[in-house]
């Protein structure tokens, strides 16, 4: 016979909590397992060199070949402006016109003393005409005719002194109207009645009749590429027509905002087009510095702070590491690479915002990408040989 003890259920309570305390401490002292990063698949781009086209279309705006800021000569408050913004003027058309009162006092007292100009130089001419009478009488002495002459001289002038200013006061109050000095449309007003010019301040734009220019802007690295005289076409892009030209003028300092460069292209046949057009020009095919250069997708590249960077392709161990890189011309989507990427070097070509440095990748391959010749009869071979097996 054996003896059965029973154990006190206090003791057992007590080794249970005991055992679950020593699980507990066994498990927070354990390392947690590592989560592995997961593999990510990328498109690779094997970079190389190949040739640049620089983008050659560029949208223009018709403009009139001479256009003029008329303004008037004088100063005054404009009290009338006949010219509207689009209206049609021919030479000689009154504008606008200032307050002439002033201009007319001016006149009227120059003409008045002219007035006396005038009579003192013949009051002094017929004094003259006396004195040589008595001097051929040997009544007076050549010195007292000599004075009188020099009196009349002096009086003759004063007269044209008094004539001279007598003419540029009526001019001045002829300029109080401010006349086309060709025709032409009217492109801008640039002042209201009331207000107060000054001389030569802009009252409204004046595109003159005639030939017609395309104005364009280019960036920096295309504008050494344009030589005067160059031959341009053109489209119209309203009804399509073509338009012929060559390059007159190409401006010698960049917009300080968009830091293009203006050009102009003299159009052929063109009086007759409305101005504010819109063209298409299109250049004959730019060369380049660097006639050979790597080119990437915009796609590829990235910000990382204030440079362009890419990931590069480490294919020792399948990992990326981001490469800066130096920028060029834009080539249709893609961007020429100067610096920092060598011809044979893989680099990420999509999704680059959600990759990080080091990390594992794999090439993504497209299961809808076309199958070479090649790739095909290799598995088409295979299935024959898998299919000959199964049979035996």
């Amino acid at each position: 016979m054996f003896a059965v003890s029973r154990a006190n259920p206090s003791m057992l309570f007590g080794v249970r909590l005991s055992g679950l305390a020593l699980l507990v401490f066994l498990a927070a002292c354990s390392k947690p397992a590592e989560i592995e990063e997961p593999v990510r698949a990328v498109k690779l781009l094997t970079v190389g060199a190949s040739g640049l086209s620089v983008q050659s279309e560029y949208a223009a705006e018709v403009r009139a070949r001479i256009e003029s800021r008329l303004g008037f000569r004088v100063a005054g408050k404009l009290i009338l402006r006949q010219a509207e913004a689009g209206q049609r003027v021919q030479a000689g058309q009154v504008l606008a016109q200032i307050d002439p009162q002033d201009y007319q006092l001016a006149a009227q007292a120059a003409q008045a003393q002219l007035s006396a100009a005038q009579t003192q130089r013949d009051v002094s001419l017929a004094e003259l005409r006396r004195y040589e009478g008595l001097r051929a009488q040997n009544f007076i002495s050549s010195a007292e005719l000599e004075r009188r002459e020099a009196t009349f001289k002096a009086t003759d002038a004063s007269l044209t002194q008094a004539k001279a200013q007598a003419q540029a006061q009526t001019n001045q109050a002829a300029y109080a109207r401010l006349q086309a000095t060709t025709a032409g449309v009217v492109t801008g007003v640039e002042a209201e009645a009331g207000q107060v010019l000054a001389a030569g301040q802009p009252v409204v734009r004046l595109a003159h009749d005639g030939p017609r220019d395309a104005v364009f802007a280019v960036p920096e690295q295309v504008v050494a590429s344009l030589k005067i005289g160059q031959s341009m076409t053109a489209t119209l892009v309203s009804t399509g027509q073509l338009l012929k030209g060559r390059v007159r003028e190409v401006g010698a300092s960049a917009d300080p905002v968009t830091r293009t460069f203006t050009v102009k292209l003299a159009l052929d046949n063109s009086d007759k087009l409305p101005l504010g057009s819109t063209l298409n020009v299109q250049a004959a095919v730019l060369a380049s510095a660097q006639p050979q250069a790597i080119k990437l997708p915009t796609t590829a590249l990235r910000q990382e702070g204030t440079a362009t960077a890419v990931w590069l392709l480490d294919e020792a161990n399948m990992t990326i590491r981001s490469q800066t890189v130096q920028l060029g011309v834009v080539d249709g989507n893609q961007v020429a690479v100067t610096s920092g990427l060598q011809a044979g070097q893989k680099v990420v070509a999509a999704g680059v915002h959600v990759l990080s440095p080091g990390q594992k990748v794999t090439a993504y391959v497209d299961p809808y990408a076309p199958v070479s010749a090649a790739t095909a009869t290799k598995a088409a071979a295979s299935a024959d040989a898998t299919s000959s097996s199964a049979g035996r």
